[in-house]
């Protein structure tokens, strides 16, 4: 199988066209060009509306109809101007992909012509069908109605000929059905929880902001190969495909030149991207080969999380345009890299201040350990739920394989930070904690490196690591929705924030200082934590699985088992009274969980059990027929030698033969499992069945690879390892 389109394209590079996604002039120039924000917002509203608007984003304040109406019509005239000819309200499903249904701003003039119009009510809400979502038993197929409502604060902006208005996605009943709702009510947790703690150390502190900064991993492939592979059509990943002599093991690829190909679409997707107002800042090869990076600059969290939907829907579309298609499966291919989604996280005020960085002053460091550790607090009691967050089909190929965060959440802080905390443990509780360098206060100051960010070393083993001024939660999968895991880490640390500042309310009451106070409630945290959640050593090792055990952590490996954590009672506590998640909420999540993981797991199932009997045999079959065909020969050419001359022939039909058997009978194991799979109606009792289903799987892939390896090379049906993982 060749790449039949790489003439073609190599030709277009030569012209150098200038196209839609190739504009001329520096990004500065055309940044958020299709972006309805704040500069278009003032070009287009009148003072009043705009400052009504700008009152709804920063404060929340609601606009009255009218002030819509006027809002809409300054979006419509502009997004004419733009050529857009349709609106849709945008929103994120469960189904970890985007949604969207285009009406035109055609009306009828009542002359027998048209009219472009917009009004404040079709840009607040519209109504698409809400049961063919999933919605885990919120809505039956007779019962349609959902509604979607614009989030004002993620900006409006045109996608090809369309308006698209970020939304939120309700049933007629109330329930979120999507995953913005639910972060954007846990990101409203985290500064109600923060701001009273924070008031203790400045007072003029207003809101606390999340920020995300996403790390997206992906493969290309050629689209030519991807066409020629049923599994990787259907199912994102190859279900079989024996290894490549080279794959990543010279590791030549990270970092390394990017490919001219490659170069010229990450160059269109990040042209398409800042239009968008969406700032990307990196990009680079990855280990795998075939496999690369792009990662923005930091962000508010919900429009981060937005402009990722965004740009992956942007990846496929001038993937194709490239010859390329682009998969993000967390395991695409057996043997190498996976992808994942890095969450670098962190918060910080209305003030300016990173309250996971340390401070100018002792103050300033205390309230940084203070929100440092009650993090690290609010991961070990969840830590459960946190990896039920990024639990998924797709996940589970790839947490644990020697290249991702183990299936076990633990916190690296690496060797300052640990002996920070240790140190604190030690020392009378009015201790000023001092940022060394800055200040000779003598012995007994707990001191915090000036040079901070690269004072902590990165453990590629850790889900969840301290890298200076932030968390990275590194377990999160390439294709998920980062709201998912936004979502219960907020909801986690708002809990532990809001039972922190109520600890030391009361020592304050007591008569304690502000300083000994928190240090005081501080300790107990730190001894809880600093040898039960934190973790230094290799997350890989089986000693690691015992050793987390023995301190408590969750170690299940299951994935329908992960995802009951949603249900256990110290989640439901913590979502239903932080207003994140209705407990009705909460178990359709279960539900749609499972039958998501099922669904994949059982398409996958099917799929290779068909190739199996389809492509596979049939190949088998054929080199076979072709062997005793040469044996044959030899018997007739040269009867005295031919046990001899044949012995070569004659050992890979026995071999061949014995494979496939094993193929066959494999294939058939396959279908049983997913078949009593299939009968199960318990959404639950289905996933734990689609899991067995899962490793039966893995043991057809097994004899299909060796026969791989084994047959001729022109009769086998699949591109192979060698000829998907190399662009030219």
């Amino acid at each position: 199988m060749g790449n039949l389109r790489f003439d073609v394209v190599q030709e277009a590079f030569k012209k150098k066209v200038v196209s839609p996604e190739n504009p001329a002039g520096k990004p500065s120039d055309y940044f958020g060009s299709l972006v309805f924000g704040r500069s278009n917002m003032r070009r287009y509203l009148d003072a009043q509306t705009y400052q009504r608007l700008v009152r709804c984003v920063d404060d929340g304040v609601p606009l009255d109809a009218a002030t819509a109406d006027k809002v809409a019509e300054g979006m419509k005239v502009w997004a004419l101007e733009h050529g857009a000819t349709h609106i849709t309200h945008w929103f994120q499903p469960l189904t970890e992909g985007t949604a969207e249904k285009h009406d035109a701003f055609l009306s009828p003039d009542g002359s027998g012509g048209v009219i472009e119009q917009f009004s404040g009510k079709s840009l607040v809400q519209q109504e698409p069908d809400a049961s063919s979502f999933p919605s885990g038993g919120i809505r039956a197929t007779f019962e349609a109605r959902g509604y979607t409502a614009w989030d004002p604060t993620s900006p409006v902006f045109i996608e090809d000929d369309t308006l698209c208005i970020p939304s939120v996605f309700v049933a007629y009943t109330g329930e979120a059905l999507d995953y913005k709702t639910p972060l954007k009510k846990a990101l409203k947790a985290v500064s109600d929880a923060a701001v009273p703690l924070c008031r203790l150390f400045d007072p003029k502190v207003q809101h606390v902001y999340s920020y995300l900064g996403w790390e997206q991993e992906y493969f290309l492939v050629d689209e030519d190969l991807f066409a020629a592979r049923p599994d990787l059509m259907l199912t994102g990943r190859t279900l079989m495909g024996h290894s490549s002599s080279k794959n990543q093991q010279l590791s030549d690829h990270y970092f390394g030149a990017i490919p001219s190909r490659v170069a010229a679409f990450m160059k269109d997707v990040e042209i398409a991207g800042y239009k968008l107002g969406i700032p990307l800042k990196t990009r680079h090869n990855e280990v795998a080969p075939n496999q690369f990076e792009m990662a923005p600059m930091f962000e508010e969290a919900n429009l981060a999380n937005d402009h990722n939907q965004m740009i992956m829907n942007v990846m496929k579309r001038i993937a194709r345009k490239h010859g390329f298609v682009v998969l993000f499966h967390e395991k695409p291919f057996e043997g190498i890299n996976g992808s994942g989604k890095h969450n670098n996280w962190s918060l910080g005020t209305d003030t300016g201040v990173g309250l996971l960085s340390p401070g100018k002053d002792a103050r300033g460091n205390l309230q940084f350990v203070t929100f440092f550790v009650n993090v690290l607090a609010a991961v070990q009691k969840h830590n459960g739920l946190l990896k039920a967050s990024v639990a998924s089909a797709n996940n589970a190929h790839r947490l644990g394989a020697h290249e991702a965060p183990p299936a076990i959440v633990s916190a690296f802080l690496g060797d300052t930070m640990t002996a920070v905390l240790r140190k604190l443990l030690e020392l009378p509780s009015d201790t000023p904690i001092e940022i060394a360098g800055k200040k000779g206060r003598g012995v007994g100051l707990v001191e915090i490196p000036e040079i901070f960010v690269d004072n902590t070393d990165r453990n590629r083993t850790s889900p969840f690591a301290f890298t200076g001024n932030r968390f990275e939660f590194r377990a999160v999968g390439s294709s998920a929705n980062c709201a998912g895991a936004l979502t219960v880490l907020s909801a986690a640390v708002a809990e532990q924030l809001k039972t922190f500042k109520a600890d030391v309310d009361k020592a304050m009451v007591a008569g304690k200082p502000l300083e000994t106070a928190v240090m005081d409630c501080l300790k107990p945290v730190i001894a809880s934590i600093i040898d039960t959640i934190c973790f230094e050593g290799n997350g890989y090792s089986d000693e690691w699985k015992k050793e987390a055990a023995r301190r408590g952590l969750d170690t299940e490996s299951s994935v329908p088992k992960m995802i009951c954590q949603y249900a256990a009672p110290s989640s439901v506590e913590l979502f239903t009274k932080l207003g994140v998640y209705t407990p009705v909420e909460l178990e359709a999540r279960n539900e749609v969980k499972w039958e998501t993981y099922s669904t994949k797991v059982l398409i996958e199932a099917r799929m290779a059990a068909r190739m199996a009997l389809n492509h596979i045999l049939p190949a088998g079959a054929e080199y076979q027929r072709r062997l005793l065909e040469s044996l044959n020969l030899l018997r007739q050419n040269f009867p005295a030698d031919c046990e001899r001359l044949g012995a070569t022939e004659a050992g890979l039909v026995r071999e061949c033969a014995a494979l496939m058997a094993d193929i066959k009978q494999k294939a058939d194991a396959l279908n049983a499992a997913r078949e009593a799979a299939e009968d199960m109606e318990d959404a639950f009792g289905k996933a734990v069945a689609a899991e067995k289903a899962a490793d039966r799987l893995r043991e057809l892939r097994t004899g299909i690879d060796k026969l791989e390896e084994l047959t001729d090379n022109a009769l086998w049906p699949l591109p192979k390892y060698r000829e998907l993982l190399f662009i030219n």
